[in-house]
C-alpha cells in the first residue's frame, strides 16, 4: 500500500487559489482515478476535481470553505501500489510525513503571494489588522462596493477566522436587507478614503428607483453581478461601433438539410449553424489577422492563436462564453463536436476554468431566440465580437443568365461591434462583408 497526496490542481494561468464548496466523498469511500472527488469554486467558475489516483481517500485535510492555494495537498489517497519505502512500519512513515503537507504557515504565505495577481486585492486598502483576505472574498467585497473597514467586521468561520466565500456571501445576503448607513461605517483610519475613487468607474452608475406595491425585489446571483460588471467596463473602456451586413445563407440552409441526418447516424451530433459560422469567421480572420488583436495599453498584441469565443445561454437566464482554443486547427466536424460538447457542459456547470479563458475574438448567435440583429458588448481585452441574427426567408432579386427574377432566399444580418480605438471602420466593415461572402460562397457539393 502506498498513500499519495492529491494536491488542488491549476485550474487556470491567472488561477492561484480555490475555495473548498463541499466533498463528494468521504474519508474511507473507494474512488477511481478522474472520478470526481470535491468541488471547488474560483474567481472564473465552479467547478469539480477529479481523483488524482485510484484507491481510498484516507484523509481529508482541507475542509469545505477553505481557501487552499495551488498545489497545496487537500488529501491523502490510499492506492494499491507498493510502497517504495520499504519499511514495515509504512503506516507510520506517512503519519511522520503529513505535517509538511499541510503545514500552518503555508497557507497564508502561499494566498498573500498569489493576492496580487488578481485585481480585486488592489482595489481596497491594506487590512489595519493583519487579518489575510483571498482574492475571491475581496472580488466579492469590491463588487459589493464593501470597503475594508466593513470587511474588517465580517465573522470568519475559515482557518484562524479568515472570511470564507460563504460568510461574505452570507454577510451580503444579510447586508441587503439592512439600512444604506451599514454601508458607510466610521473608520479610525484614513487609509479607505481614496476607495470610491479607485473604484468609481467599475460599478454601474446608482440611479434611484422608484418602488410599487406590488413590485418584487429580485436578488442578482453572483455571475449575473460579474457579468454586469464586465459589461460596464467593456463599455469603459472600449468606444463602440457596429457594422451591419446581409448575407444570402440559401446555400448554407439547403447543404444542411441535406446532410443533418446523415452526420447525426454517423458522429451520433447535431449539426447546427453555429460551427458553419464560426469556420466562416476564422477564414476571414486569416485573411483580416489585425481584427485577431487585443489592447495592452498603447500596445497592440496581434494574437496568432485564433480561439473563438462563443456565448452560451445557461438555463439560470446568465450567459457564458466558453473558448474553442486554436479553433483553427478543426475542420467542420471537429468544430461541431466542439461547439456541442462545451454548450452541453456550460449548460449544467461543467466547464473548467481554462475553457473560459484566453479568447481572441467572440461569435454571439441572438438568432437563436428570434432576433434579426443586435449590437453585442465587447468581450474584453478582445476587440470584436459578432452577432448572428435569425435566417428568415424573404423575396429577393436574383441574377440569372436569362435575367433578374424574383426568388425565396434565406437570409440574415450580421453585426460586427469593434473597438474603435485600433479598428477602424474600414477594417470593422471589411472584416464582416468578408464572412458574410464566405457564407454565401459555401460549396453545396461539399462532403461531409
Amino acid at each position: 500500500m502506498a498513500k499519495v497526496e492529491m494536491v488542488m490542481p491549476k485550474m487556470g494561468e491567472s488561477i492561484m487559489e480555490a475555495t473548498i464548496l463541499s466533498w463528494l466523498k468521504k474519508e474511507g469511500d473507494v474512488i477511481e482515478a478522474d472520478e470526481s472527488v470535491l468541488e471547488v469554486a474560483t474567481d472564473k467558475v465552479d467547478t469539480e476535481v477529479p481523483a488524482t489516483h485510484g484507491g481510498v481517500l484516507s484523509k481529508i485535510l482541507a475542509q469545505e470553505g477553505e481557501v487552499v492555494p495551488v498545489g497545496q495537498a487537500i488529501a491523502i489517497i490510499t492506492t494499491d501500489a507498493e510502497d517504495t519505502t520499504g519499511s514495515n512500519g509504512a503506516p507510520a512513515a506517512p503519519e511522520a510525513a503529513s505535517p509538511p503537507l499541510a503545514p500552518e504557515p503555508e497557507p497564508v504565505l502561499a494566498e498573500a503571494a498569489a493576492a496580487p495577481v488578481t485585481d480585486g486585492p488592489a482595489k481596497l486598502a491594506q487590512p489595519v489588522s493583519g487579518r489575510f483576505y483571498s482574492p475571491l472574498v475581496l472580488n466579492i467585497a469590491r463588487q459589493e462596493n464593501i470597503s475594508m473597514a466593513e470587511l474588517e467586521t465580517v465573522p470568519g468561520t475559515g482557518k484562524e477566522g479568515r472570511v470564507t466565500k460563504k460568510d461574505i456571501l452570507a454577510y451580503v445576503k444579510q447586508r441587503s436587507g439592512a439600512p444604506a448607513t451599514v454601508q458607510q461605517p466610521v473608520s479610525p483610519v484614513a487609509a479607505p478614503a481614496p476607495e470610491p475613487a479607485a473604484a468609481a468607474p467599475r460599478p454601474a452608475p446608482k440611479v434611484s428607483v422608484s418602488l410599487g406595491a406590488n413590485d418584487e425585489i429580485i436578488e442578482m446571483d453572483r455571475m449575473r453581478k460579474m457579468i454586469a460588471q464586465r459589461m460596464v467596463e467593456s463599455k469603459h473602456t472600449s468606444p463602440h461601433v457596429t457594422s451591419f451586413v446581409e448575407a444570402d445563407v440559401t446555400k448554407i440552409v439547403n447543404w444542411r438539410n441535406k446532410v443533418k441526418n446523415e452526420f447525426q447516424a454517423r458522429e451520433n451530433e447535431k449539426l447546427t449553424f453555429t460551427p458553419i459560422f464560426i469556420e466562416a469567421v476564422i477564414q476571414a480572420i486569416k485573411d483580416l489577422p489585425m481584427i485577431n488583436i487585443s489592447v495592452d495599453g498603447d500596445k497592440i498584441i496581434k494574437h496568432r492563436d485564433i480561439n473563438i469565443g462563443m456565448a452560451v445561454a445557461l438555463p439560470t437566464g446568465n450567459l457564458i462564453v466558453p473558448v474553442i482554443h486554436q479553433a483553427d486547427q478543426y475542420n467542420l466536424t471537429g468544430l461541431a463536436k466542439k461547439v456541442n460538447d462545451l454548450a452541453n457542459r456550460a449548460r449544467i456547470n461543467k466547464l473548467v476554468p481554462d475553457e473560459l479563458a484566453g479568447g481572441t475574438f467572440s461569435v454571439t448567435n441572438v438568432g437563436s431566440f428570434g432576433n434579426v440583429m443586435g449590437t453585442p458588448i465587447i468581450m474584453q481585452p478582445q476587440v470584436a465580437i459578432l452577432a448572428l441574427g435569425a435566417i428568415q426567408k424573404k423575396p429577393a432579386v436574383i441574377e440569372t443568365p436569362e435575367g433578374d427574377a424574383i426568388g425565396i432566399r434565406h437570409k440574415m444580418f450580421l453585426s460586427h461591434s469593434y473597438d474603435h480605438r485600433v479598428v477602424d471602420g474600414a477594417l470593422g466593415g471589411m472584416f464582416v462583408r468578408k464572412v458574410a461572402d464566405y457564407l454565401e460562397a459555401f460549396d453545396v457539393n461539399r462532403a461531409l
